[in-house]
């Protein structure tokens, strides 16, 4: 049966799909710089404008998503109606996972980390936050960092024990979008943390 949405995707499909591609390029390319990305559109609750337009940017009939489950269905059937994507319930088939809450998914090594001969086919996750600052203070060293860069997106501290592992598991692991309501900020696992818990 097919699925009928309320919420409209991209007003100008074509331009705000190029700036947002533009967009998450360069904070793939700048690690934990965040960019600003505008696209008028209405999404569904639970899904930050941003987000909602990198879906609709990545997303399309080719690829296999995973849906943290605690999104509401009508998130599910504005991406399917939109860009006619796959859903997978296993997060190591996914080529990427949307995740609205990463302090409740303890275990991050459950998607697909790629391989040796392919570690380009790993799951890219795009990831909610509140915000990108008053988290845990990281300092991010690695290729498109000039000497160094000092973080602080509210995340759970597992997250980064996880990054850890991610990191040193190169040229396998996982690549992170992290978005808040209007911005993007990237983090590929060429991106080294180093992790300040404080006394």
């Amino acid at each position: 049966m097919n699925k009928v949405t309320f919420f409209p995707g991209l007003q100008d499909p074509i331009h705000d799909a190029q700036r947002t591609f533009r967009g998450l390029l360069d904070a793939h390319a700048r690690p934990g710089t965040p960019y600003q990305i505008s696209a008028e559109m209405s999404v569904p609750l639970g899904l930050t404008p941003v987000c909602g337009a990198a879906c609709l940017t990545l997303l399309d009939l080719d690829v296999v998503i995973w849906l943290q489950p605690s999104f509401n269905a009508q998130v599910r059937d504005w991406l399917l109606f939109h860009s006619g994507c796959r859903f997978t319930e296993y997060p190591e088939e996914a080529n990427f996972a949307l995740i609205q809450d990463l302090a409740v998914l303890s275990e991050l090594s459950i998607f697909n980390w790629g391989t040796a001969e392919k570690p380009e086919a790993s799951t890219t996750l795009l990831v909610q936050v509140e915000s990108f600052e008053m988290g845990q203070p990281v300092m991010l060293t690695g290729p498109g960092i000039l000497d160094q860069c000092a973080i602080a997106p509210k995340l759970p501290r597992h997250f980064w024990d996880f990054w850890m592992q991610n990191h040193r598991a190169y040229p396998q692991g996982v690549d992170v979008f992290l978005f808040t309501e209007n911005a993007v900020m990237g983090l590929p696992r060429t991106a080294k943390p180093e992790v300040y818990y404080g006394s």
